[in-house]
């Protein structure tokens, strides 16, 4: 998600009206999205549901948003994606926070390169992806770093089917480039198109993408070597922070990195990992972890 849901959108968008809601209608709104997604609503969002769900109340020929719960609570068809959609607005970008890609490239890399010159293969997560910065980022530097004659598998998720085609076609505004991407990738790797950007065919291809809500079982994608989750805990209850960290434990190679974002931590959560020492987010199996895996 990169930071998905509404504590991104509310960055970009004011107030408008307020929802003629009523606690009922609002409770079932908070449920819908907590189910389906995972993300919590606090009641002071409530004067940003207009803004989020208008759109599609239009889009559906709806008169209001009060209109469109009434629609979704009669479970009309086609419905319950595109409010899911728009509550899960996404905000991410190429090489977002700098650190969590300086110790992948200069910590993480090596000691993992180290660890699988035998079979020559890594595998690499981003939960929660959006428009594809982050697995994209990931690729660029394992270009640079020219591991030909590895095998790499990339996998980008998330839960909106909308971005996961925007981030399959690898297409970025200007101001989407200049927002945290160095100019030698954009010279190298990007091909203009009018005034867009497209990455080039030999980077996009190194990314598979797939829809995948963490409210589902995901044990099948794994096992990961290194799995990105970040800005993705922190739109969680504890419950759901705790499910999804102990499904990534059970996908997790014993000496894998787990990326969190810089505000979110396992730490009372989670005894199923440990902090990389000195490197804040980065975590690893704990050795109980890894008793049971060897």
């Amino acid at each position: 998600m990169q930071n998905s849901g509404l504590q991104s959108k509310e960055r970009k968008l004011k107030p408008v009206k307020q929802a003629c809601l009523s606690p009922s209608d609002y409770t079932y709104l908070c449920d819908f999205v907590k189910t389906r997604s995972g993300v919590v609503l606090s009641q002071d969002k409530e004067s940003l549901i207009d803004s989020y769900l208008l759109p599609v109340a239009r889009e559906n020929s709806l008169k209001d948003v009060k209109e469109l719960i009434s629609a979704l609570r009669a479970g009309r068809a086609g419905l319950a994606n595109q409010v899911i959609n728009a509550m899960m607005t996404h905000e991410t970008f190429f090489f977002r926070d700098g650190k969590p890609f300086d110790v992948f490239r200069d910590h993480m890399l090596p000691t993992l390169k180290k660890a699988r010159q035998k079979e020559k293969h890594l595998k690499i997560w981003s939960a929660g992806c959006s428009s594809g910065q982050e697995p994209y980022t990931i690729s660029l530097i394992l270009k640079e770093k020219a591991l030909s004659k590895w095998n790499i598998d990339i996998l980008g998720t998330d839960i909106s089917p909308v971005i996961i085609e925007q981030a399959k076609r690898g297409i970025y505004t200007q101001s989407e480039v200049q927002r945290g991407l160095p100019v030698q990738y954009l010279v190298k790797y990007f091909k203009q198109l009018d005034c867009d950007w497209q990455l080039v065919p030999e980077i996009r291809n190194l990314v598979k993408y797939q829809v995948r809500n963490l409210m589902d079982d995901f044990q099948a994608l794994g096992p990961f070597d290194i799995i990105l989750c970040r800005n993705v805990l922190c739109l969680f209850d504890y419950q759901t922070k705790a499910r999804v960290l102990d499904g990534i434990a059970k996908i997790l190679a014993p000496d894998g990195y787990l990326v969190l974002g810089a505000g979110e931590t396992v730490l009372g959560i989670s005894n199923q990992f440990r902090k990389l020492e000195g490197k804040r987010g980065i975590y690893q199996p704990c050795a109980e972890v890894l008793e049971k895996s060897s």
